[in-house]
């Protein structure tokens, strides 16, 4: 089991909530009285004479700061700037210096997926061995695996919504237009998102102890419908139920705060 190789996924999924409230910035520049988001200079633009896909989450307008958004190109120190002040100053030893933007966005469009590639992580591994109990036979998922992200999630669950969502808000043109650099010019990161939160809230809660095996270099669930889960909702299993049951509460709080419409 690549735990540390997908050690971002935990990183997207704990602060994906932020990056959807971000929207509100986002719409209000779009469709509102304001200007357009700052460009990239490498966005890919929009083809001409297709429409873009409707929004599926408008998201209410909320008060924009008069901060100017740095390129997207230099945006590493502002956006570790706005991370230590949502979060404190415990996030700056979890984050990764360089194109964190980029591999934030590339790692939340990922988390529905099987894999991502460890070149897009946005955060360091979490500390520690992947831990198991029993024997190599019979292995289980150890629960002194889930105190390897408790320090991360702590920040998440005790961080103020409304502080994820006025950083966010500020920062959202970039994520979009990173969003946009992937391949996805007529889509919207904000639909992404809520689309993703919807993907990890159906994780399922295993009876604990929750068997693995090792037919390589790397654990596996033993149970086939769990090892063929995404990426994203392996990563809840692993936390263990108690944190992945808090995850769930805050993505669900944040998710009935700025979606338009319930899940499906």
């Amino acid at each position: 089991m690549a735990d540390n190789k997908n050690a971002a996924i935990l990183f997207g999924a704990v602060v994906v909530a932020a990056a959807v409230a971000a929207g509100v910035y986002y719409y209000k520049q779009r469709f509102g009285q304001a200007a357009a988001p700052a460009p990239s200079s490498t966005s890919t633009p929009t083809a001409p004479n297709v429409a873009p896909n409707p929004i599926q989450h408008p998201l209410p307008q909320a008060e924009v700061r008069d901060e100017p958004l740095p390129p997207l190109e230099q945006s590493d120190e502002p956006a570790r700037d706005a991370l230590k002040r949502t979060f404190g100053d415990g996030i700056l030893a979890f984050i990764l210096p360089n194109n964190f933007i980029r591999n934030f966005v590339a790692t939340v469009d990922n988390l529905p997926r099987s894999k991502l590639a460890a070149r897009l992580n946005p955060v360091k591994p979490v500390p520690g061995a992947f831990a198991t109990r029993g024997t190599e036979e019979a292995a289980t998922l150890s629960p002194d695996n889930y105190a390897r992200y408790a320090q991360l999630l702590q920040l998440f669950q005790t961080t103020d919504t409304q502080k994820l969502v006025d950083t966010y808000v500020h920062f959202y043109p970039l994520l979009q237009s990173a969003y946009e650099d992937l391949g996805y010019p007529d889509r919207y990161f904000n639909d992404r998102v809520v689309e993703v939160i919807d993907h990890l809230l159906t994780t399922p809660e295993p009876k604990e102890p929750i068997g693995l095996k090792q037919p390589k270099v790397f654990y596996e669930f033993e149970d086939p419908k769990l090892e063929g889960l995404s990426a994203g909702q392996k990563v809840l299993i692993r936390m263990g139920a108690a944190q992945a049951q808090a995850t769930k509460t805050k993505l669900r709080d944040v998710r009935n705060r700025i979606a338009k419409q319930p899940p499906h």
